[in-house]
C-alpha cells in the first residue's frame, strides 16, 4: 500500500521566486566591498612606503651637521668658504633646502654659505610645534650663535623666508649686514589669525600616496633647468617623499597669515641694504606683487629691485646671475 509524501516546506520555498534587496541595501553593501579593497589597499601601500623610505634613509648618506637647540635638533649645511657669512632660509614646504640652494651655492664660493634647515625641513626635527615667526627666527639666531657666528650676517631668503629675514632683521639689530628676497614673501597685515594645523598632507605621505603621486607627476618634485646633479635631483625626489606635510610645516602653514601680520607691524631697518630679485611669472601672475615689494621697501636708504626671467624658484634658473648681482651688490653696499 502506497501513499505520497508530504512536500517538505524547504521544498516549496526553494520554488518561490527570489526577493531582491532594496536597492538602498545593494547600494551599502557595494560601498562596504569598495571601502573594503581601497582600505586593504591603503594598508599595503603605506607599509610598502614604510619599507622603501627606510631603505632609502639607509642608503642615502646625509648632508650637513646636526645643531641641537632645546627645541630640537637642527640640520645646517656649510660650503666651507671663508668669505663674508650668508645665511640661506627656503620657502614654505622645500623638503631638501640645502640641495634646493645648491646652484646658488655653487656660484658664490667667495662667500661663507650657511643653510639653516628650520624644524619641518630637510634633515631637521619634523615634529616641533608652534612656528611662531618669533620661534623660528630665534631659532635660527641660536643656531648660528652654537655654531660660533658673530659677525654681521647677510640673510638670503626665499619666498616665505622673506617674511623671516625681515622679523630678524628688526629683532636683532646691528647683526644683518644686508638683505637679499629671491621672490621674497612680502610682510602684509592679515585679518586672519594663526588657523589649526592640518594633519591631512601628513596623512598623504605616511600612507604612500605622495610617493605615489611623485612617481606619476615627476614634475611636482624636478626642479627646473639644468644645474641640478643626478644625485641632486636623486635626494630631491627621495626627501619630498619622506618630509612632505610633515606635523612642523603644517603648523607653520596654520601661522602664516600671522606671522605676516606681525612682521609687517615693524617696516624693514632703513639702515640694511636689501637686494630683492623678483620673477617675472610672479609679476605676471599675482596682482600687486611689484606695488606690495616697492612698498615694503619704501623706508629702505639703499634698496634694489631686479627683475629676473623665470619661475618664483628663480635659484634654480638663473644662479649664475643672482650670483654676479649679490657679489656686486654686497661688495658695494654691505660691511662686514
Amino acid at each position: 500500500m502506497s501513499h505520497n509524501a508530504e512536500t517538505p516546506v524547504s521544498a516549496i520555498v526553494s520554488l518561490l521566486p527570489k526577493r531582491r534587496l532594496p536597492w538602498w541595501r545593494r547600494a551599502l553593501r557595494a560601498t562596504g566591498i569598495v571601502a573594503g579593497v581601497v582600505v586593504g589597499l591603503l594598508a599595503v601601500s603605506a607599509v610598502a612606503n614604510a619599507v622603501i623610505t627606510t631603505a632609502e634613509k639607509a642608503s642615502i648618506t646625509p648632508y650637513g651637521q646636526k645643531v641641537s637647540i632645546p627645541a630640537g635638533d637642527v640640520n645646517v649645511y656649510r660650503n666651507g668658504g671663508t668669505g663674508p657669512t650668508m645665511v640661506m632660509l627656503s620657502g614654505y614646504g622645500t623638503a631638501a633646502p640645502a640641495i634646493d640652494f645648491a646652484p646658488l651655492i655653487r656660484e658664490l664660493p667667495n662667500f661663507n654659505v650657511i643653510v639653516i634647515e628650520g624644524f619641518g625641513y630637510g634633515y631637521s626635527d619634523q615634529d616641533v610645534r608652534n612656528r611662531t615667526v618669533e620661534n623660528i627666527t630665534a631659532e635660527i639666531h641660536e643656531v648660528l650663535a652654537r655654531l660660533g657666528v658673530h659677525s654681521p650676517i647677510i640673510l638670503v631668503g626665499h619666498s616665505i623666508g622673506g617674511i623671516y629675514t625681515h622679523y630678524y632683521a628688526n629683532a636683532y639689530p646691528g647683526e644683518v649686514s644686508a638683505l637679499i628676497g629671491i621672490d621674497p614673501t612680502p610682510a602684509m597685515t592679515s585679518s586672519t589669525k594663526a588657523g589649526e594645523p592640518s594633519a591631512v598632507a601628513g596623512s598623504l605621505t605616511q600612507l604612500g600616496l605622495t610617493r605615489v603621486a611623485n612617481a606619476v607627476a615627476p614634475v611636482l618634485v624636478q626642479p627646473d633647468g639644468t644645474a641640478f646633479t643626478k644625485d641632486d635631483r636623486a635626494r630631491l625626489v627621495a626627501m619630498a617623499d619622506w618630509n612632505f606635510g610633515n606635523a612642523s610645516v603644517s603648523d607653520e602653514w596654520a601661522q602664516l597669515a600671522a606671522n605676516s601680520t606681525k612682521t609687517a607691524a615693524t617696516p624693514l631697518p632703513a639702515s640694511v641694504p636689501v637686494l630683492d630679485f623678483l620673477a617675472t611669472e610672479s609679476l605676471a601672475g599675482i596682482p600687486g606683487w611689484m606695488h606690495n615689494h616697492e612698498n615694503e621697501l619704501a623706508g629702505v636708504t639703499t634698496h634694489q629691485i631686479q627683475v629676473v626671467r623665470g619661475a618664483h624658484y628663480l635659484h634654480w634658473t638663473q644662479a649664475p646671475l643672482m650670483a654676479r648681482a649679490i657679489s656686486s651688490f654686497i661688495g658695494e653696499h654691505a660691511s662686514q
